[in-house]
C-alpha cells in the first residue's frame, strides 16, 4: 500500500504536525501527559519535543521499555564510522507517560525487534561491545552498528568493527 493510501486508510492522528515522508504511514499512536503524541510509523517513532514532533528511525532506537503506563525510549546517535560500520552512543533515556496506549507498545516492540537481523556481544579488554546488524527503514540491505560498553577500548572496537564490516561485505562474516 502506498504511503498516501496507507495514511488515508489508517489516518493521521488529530493534532499531529510532523512532516511524514511520502511513503510513511502512522501505524499506532497515543497522547502523552503534558501534551503531544507518541506515534509509531513505518519509518520510526515520533516523539514530542518543544519544537514539535521529531522522528527517531527504528534503527536508532536502542531500547524501548513499557511499564505501568510509562514508555522509556533510549535513542542512539551515530557518532562515527568504522569502515562500513557505524559506532553508536546512547542518549539519555526519554520518558513519556502514555494516556491511552492501545496497540502502541506492541507496535513499537514489533518495529524495533523487526529491525534487528542479528546481534552479538563481544567481550574486550576494559569492556565489550554489541555488534548489531539492522535494517534501516526505507533503505535496502543492513547496516552494522557497534555500541561499545562503558570502559571499552574504543580504538580496538573501531578496528574490529572495520574488519567485521569488510568481511560482511565480502560475504565472509556474519555478526
Amino acid at each position: 500500500m502506498s504511503g498516501l493510501l496507507a495514511r488515508l486508510f489508517r489516518g493521521t492522528p488529530p493534532g499531529f504536525t510532523g512532516a511524514l515522508a511520502p511513503t510513511e504511514a502512522i501505524v499506532s499512536w497515543s497522547p502523552v501527559r503534558g501534551g503531544g503524541l507518541l506515534a509509531a510509523s513505518t519509518l520510526g517513532l515520533w516523539v514530542p519535543t518543544d519544537d514539535g514532533p521529531r522522528r527517531i528511525g527504528w534503527h536508532l532506537v536502542s531500547k524501548a521499555t513499557w511499564d505501568n503506563g510509562t514508555f522509556v525510549i533510549t535513542e542512539a546517535d551515530e557518532v562515527e564510522s568504522a569502515g562500513e560500520a557505524v559506532v553508536l552512543a546512547d542518549r539519555a533515556p526519554l520518558r513519556f507517560v502514555v494516556e491511552r496506549p492501545g496497540k502502541l507498545p506492541q507496535a513499537v516492540h514489533r518495529r524495533v525487534t523487526g529491525s534487528i537481523r542479528s546481534r552479538h556481544h563481544r567481550d574486550l579488554p576494559g569492556g565489550g561491545a554489541w555488534f548489531v546488524q539492522r535494517k534501516v527503514p526505507g533503505r535496502d540491505g543492513t547496516v552494522l552498528q557497534v555500541r561499545p560498553d562503558p570502559g571499552a577500548d574504543l580504538d580496538l572496537v573501531r578496528s574490529i568493527a572495520h574488519e567485521v564490516a569488510e568481511r560482511m561485505g565480502e560475504g565472509l562474516a556474519d555478526v
